[in-house]
């Protein structure tokens, strides 16, 4: 049996935003309220999965490496803004006026928080890959917590949990 291929930690996360991107896409063309609240449902679990796998790992990771501060910061503070859109979302029904609003707002800040990540100049996972993290040991860790998030966040409820900046703030959702 061949050994299993180590995962990059900032390939899985590139490949989590493009799942997403296809998912905003989908959405923004569905008409259907049942089609709508199916995608909107499916890009609020991947997101949630993927903010806590990062919060978990990798952003420990670069602060532990000394990745700039204040770019770490900003990209709690943005999934802090994510995480209450998502929370509206999953509470309210595609029949609602807002309902559409919320996901395209989404959407863009998710677009935003994306391209501080991977594309903008000075990029979050440049800087990542600059300051020697070790990228299979990181991916394998958000690998297998990715894996668990799935299946316990599929079925049921999905907590929101504090992230650093929320635990101090009254945005807690």
């Amino acid at each position: 049996m061949p050994a299993k291929k180590a995962v990059d930690a900032i390939a899985l996360l590139k490949a989590d935003h493009r799942k997403v991107e296809g998912l905003f896409a989908k959405f923004e063309k569905a008409k259907d309220s049942g089609r709508k609240k199916k995608l909107a449902d499916e890009v609020c679990l991947e997101l949630r999965v993927h903010a806590q796998i990062e919060e978990d790992v990798f952003y420990p990771g670069c602060r532990e490496e000394g990745v700039d501060e204040d770019l770490m910061n900003e990209a709690d503070v943005e999934h802090d803004g994510a995480k209450v859109l998502i929370a509206e979302i999953e509470k309210t029904s595609p029949d609602d006026q807002y309902y559409d609003a919320k996901v395209k707002v989404l959407s863009e800040q998710i677009k935003h928080h994306v391209k501080e990540e991977e594309k903008k100049q000075g990029n979050m996972f440049a800087k990542a890959r600059n300051a020697g993290l070790d990228m299979k040991a990181l991916g394998e860790k958000m690998a297998a917590e990715k894996k668990l998030l799935l299946a316990k966040m599929s079925g049921g409820t999905r907590p929101i949990p504090p992230t650093p900046t929320m635990k101090h703030t009254r945005l807690g959702v």
